[in-house]
């Protein structure tokens, strides 16, 4: 079994900063894509972004140049670095981790951010 636990969300002001992390543990010998979504309400889904085990990374659009993403592979742990928060940046956080020979990927609960302006 893989339990994915994250923290690190909150409320804060618009320009302010958040640090998501993201923590695999259980069956996670082999770690291959880890990610950040986010769902604001009445929203899709959208993937924010994300990171291989050999570092490679991809944002979103709307993540570009104010977030960061980046892992520590002997933690088993992702974090998600965001700065210049805006209001639209509202909403539920979740973290995904994809392991080498398994279809489904594991999914954290989510954790809420909310960007007051």
């Amino acid at each position: 079994q893989v339990q994915i636990v994250e923290s690190g969300g909150g409320l804060v002001q618009a320009g302010g900063s958040l640090r998501l992390s993201c923590a695999a543990s259980g069956r996670v010998s082999n770690i291959n894509v880890m990610a950040w979504y986010r769902q604001a309400p009445g929203e899709q889904r959208e993937l924010v972004a994300s990171i291989t085990s050999g570092g490679s990374v991809n944002y979103a659009n709307s993540a570009k140049g104010r977030f960061t993403i980046s892992r520590d592979n002997a933690k088993n742990t992702v974090y998600l670095q965001m700065n210049s928060l805006k209001p639209e940046d509202t909403a539920v956080y979740s973290c995904v981790v994809h392991i080498r020979g398994i279809r489904t990927p594991y999914w954290g609960q989510g954790t809420p951010v909310t960007v007051s302006s």
